[in-house]
């Protein structure tokens, strides 16, 4: 079994020739990317590893006895070792692949929720939200005559934890909320949202897509009872990802899908069901990008955690100081735990428009509403510019968002 525990010093030159997308020109100028909240750039250990795949050892896992089939199914095995490790899980069967969080979270709906969740419970959520943490709870609550509440959220965009616990109730069955905002970069409070919902004799689910490339992921100290992890929002391939599920939990919950390697026995009359994590793995999976997420895991175990952490908050803090300077620019969240994620506005001129001019001069921004429109709403904007910043990213190149900002409010007001 491979271990994940050695470090070495952060050295943001050496980690950024690991990146060969972030060495081009765009529209004329050296590209600098900051949409990591909406997916990350791939080192090259992960992209080796998907062309290694395809190049090497190309077959279909678990059922073939040839050389290739059993080479693809240990790779693809060692990769849900290495995804147990990262976040602390007690059993590998805990650790069932998924196309990424959203996948993950219509599973938990889709499975837990329908059978465990009846008419006049009550589901809770926060006003912190992305669409893939909210719509598939609306959708239990449809079918089973259930209600959803929603956690209540700060103009700074901290979650309102008096009026969760005011909201928690004998009816609270399942309790999901993000361990970090894409929109606003927060952190929440998951531990405290935990040991409450617990308390309240509720499950809880932790959406973790913002977190796994920033912060320490320890579902046995947090307790939570599901975590989902998208691996493209981690340095990792596009279309992966994890579920982490209490054992005893996915133990009691009925598939998710029907098909191969889900089944134990199959005849006209009647199936029986394979063990963990198979039976919620039906088909041929994602082969090649599993394969390769491991080597995410990798790049992130490999880096000091503690030397990422403090660039991170150095590039986010350094932002949020210079874009405050600019006249007519307003921060949209400014909660005192964040994740590198900064959004802002600027007075009169419209997010997509600000997005479009950056772009020309080779900065990539996000802009819009970030699939967390009640968010939105309720902050009373049309939506944001996001800059969202990763490992690789260096203060020169926030200079460059800066300056262009600069000049987009000079030539259009």
């Amino acid at each position: 079994m491979e271990t994940v525990t050695a470090h070495r010093q952060l050295n943001v030159d050496t980690i950024r020739k690991q990146f060969p997308v972030l060495h081009q020109k765009v529209n004329g100028h050296d590209l600098v990317y900051f949409d990591n909240a909406a997916t990350t750039q791939k080192p090259q250990t992960v992209i080796d590893s998907l062309i290694g795949y395809y190049s090497g050892f190309n077959a279909n896992i678990h059922r073939g006895i040839h050389t290739l089939a059993e080479k693809a199914t240990k790779a693809f095995e060692e990769t849900r070792v290495v995804a147990q490790q990262f976040i602390n899980a007690k059993h590998k069967e805990e650790i069932i692949f998924v196309r990424g969080v959203t996948e993950a979270v219509n599973l938990v709906a889709a499975s837990y929720g329908r059978t465990f969740i009846k008419e006049g419970d009550e589901i809770i959520i926060s006003g912190l939200e992305h669409h893939s943490n909210i719509v598939p709870w609306q959708m239990v609550c449809e079918e089973k005559g259930c209600k959803l509440r929603i956690i209540p959220v700060s103009p700074s965009g901290e979650l309102d934890m008096d009026e969760f616990s005011k909201l928690l109730s004998s009816r609270t069955k399942l309790v999901a909320v993000n361990h970090a905002s894409n929109s606003l970069g927060t952190i929440n409070p998951i531990k405290s949202v935990i040991d409450k919902a617990h308390d309240a004799g509720a499950v809880v689910l932790i959406d973790g897509a913002q977190a796994s490339a920033h912060l320490d992921i320890d579902v046995q100290q947090l307790d939570c009872d599901f975590y989902c992890i998208s691996g493209h929002k981690m340095y990792g391939p596009t279309g992966v990802g994890i579920l982490y599920g209490k054992k005893e939990l996915l133990e009691k919950m009925p598939p998710y899908m029907g098909g191969g390697e889900m089944i134990s026995n199959v005849t006209f009359e009647k199936t029986t069901y394979n063990d963990l994590p198979y039976k919620f793995e039906a088909g041929t999976p994602n082969i090649a990008d599993v394969v390769a997420y491991k080597e995410a895991f990798l790049f992130i175990n490999n880096l000091d955690k503690k030397a990422v952490d403090e660039h991170e908050h150095n590039l986010l803090h350094y932002a949020s100081s210079e874009l405050a300077k600019l006249k007519g620019v307003r921060l949209i969240g400014t909660a005192k735990e964040k994740v590198s994620v900064q959004s802002f506005i600027i007075d009169g001129i419209h997010p997509f428009d600000v997005g479009q001019m950056l772009d020309a001069r080779g900065v990539a921004v996000r802009t819009g509403h970030h699939c967390t429109q009640p968010l939105i709403d309720q902050l009373g904007i049309e939506g944001t510019v996001r800059a969202s910043f990763a490992v690789y990213n260096t203060k020169e190149e926030i200079n460059r968002l800066i300056e262009g900002i600069d000049r987009i409010i000079k030539f259009l007001k």
